[in-house]
């Protein structure tokens, strides 16, 4: 019996729900995220609709960018950007009831994030049956929730999740084992996990753009050019993954930051901010069931954008939040004198994290 695997990913999650739920929203081009302030807001994008992806939006592009764009388009004569901000309780609830449509009829689900997910559908017995099983979750996602998922079914995670991002939105692509390597070859290397915008420009320095390219390079020149990760590409790029389909998914951390309205370096504002933080996150950690964690982390972004982060192990697992903010202040003092941050520079925002959850 073949190992079928599908990836289910959700077609501008944030951006879809608000559009679901009010209806003036639909046909405009639409961003979740911070407030844009008149173009001085200074936060990020979460999610953009299709529609501002053609003005250039996406994911992380800063508030401010966003802003722009949706002014040059409004000179352009087109409709202008609509700016929402996140809800992520409802976000939450709605992904909650995605997963449950998918887990009536998949045996093994990994819930990947919170709009995306992997299935087992290996007892379907056949890509052909595996596909009209899948069709039918899509179908039912759609007229339960009234959202668009796309979908990649594949002989492994690897493939699945490509698959699924070729046709979005709406998409339902299938790659059989047979199909998997002449699938990736004319891919961008991008395409393959691991490879980043940086590792990219280092590859296309070497003449290797396309996944066929690198496939040119034996185990021995992968190792020599690329250490550890090149033996992982040269795994992948033949489409090679036997990572498992886990059915319980945890987050591996909890986190929040803040972007200030004002860059500062008032110790008063900072450490009030962080006490906040730390107890957001806490607080978090105990609504998603977890009872302690060993690790916390902040992550200060200096006025110039260079971004630092600093993390403290426990020896042993961590169950109150006072003991959480002591350590996040640890981290952050540092910061407030020229030991982390020599040229005295303000600090445009703060992140707090928390890991190895228990």
């Amino acid at each position: 019996m073949p190992r079928i695997i599908v990836h289910f990913d959700m077609d501008a999650f944030y951006a879809a729900i608000e559009e679901r739920d009010t209806p003036a929203f639909r046909g405009l081009p639409l961003v979740v995220g911070a407030d844009p302030a008149q173009g001085r807001g200074r936060g990020v994008v979460s999610t953009a609709n299709y529609k501002a992806r053609a003005y250039g939006i996406h994911s992380a592009t800063p508030i401010s960018t966003a802003w722009r764009f949706s002014e040059e388009a409004r000179r352009r004569g087109q409709p202008p950007v609509t700016f929402v901000s996140v809800d992520m309780r409802k976000y939450a609830g709605v992904s909650s009831a995605v997963m449950a449509i998918a887990r009536r009829a998949v045996p093994v689900l990994e819930q990947a994030s919170i709009d995306e997910a992997y299935g087992d559908v290996s007892g379907a017995g056949s890509f052909e049956a595996a596909s009209e099983l899948c069709r039918s979750i899509k179908a039912a996602i759609l007229s339960e929730e009234r959202l668009t998922a796309s979908v990649g079914i594949g002989p492994n995670k690897l493939i699945a999740k490509i698959a699924s991002g070729m046709h979005k939105p709406d998409g339902f692509t299938v790659v059989t084992e047979a199909e998997a390597e002449a699938f990736l070859a004319p891919l961008s290397v991008r395409a393959i996990p691991g490879i980043g915008p940086k590792t990219e420009a280092l590859l296309a320095a070497q003449h290797i753009r396309l996944v066929e390219e690198l496939k040119q390079l034996s185990p021995a020149e992968m190792d020599a050019r690329f250490g550890k990760r090149g033996r992982e590409w040269y795994a992948k790029i033949r489409a090679q993954d036997d990572s498992p389909v886990e059915e319980h998914w945890e987050p591996k951390s909890i986190s929040e930051q803040e972007t200030f309205d004002e860059d500062t370096l008032d110790s008063q504002i900072l450490v009030e901010r962080l006490s906040q933080l730390g107890d957001g996150v806490f607080a978090r950690l105990v609504e998603e069931g977890f009872d302690a964690c060993r690790t916390v982390a902040i992550t200060v972004r200096f006025a110039d954008f260079t971004t630092v982060t600093r993390a403290h192990t426990f020896p042993d697992p961590v169950r109150d939040g006072p003991a959480v903010r002591r350590e996040l202040l640890k981290l952050l003092l540092p910061f407030l004198d020229r030991r982390e941050n020599p040229r005295r520079q303000r600090i445009r925002l703060l992140g707090v994290r928390v890991e190895k959850l228990q």
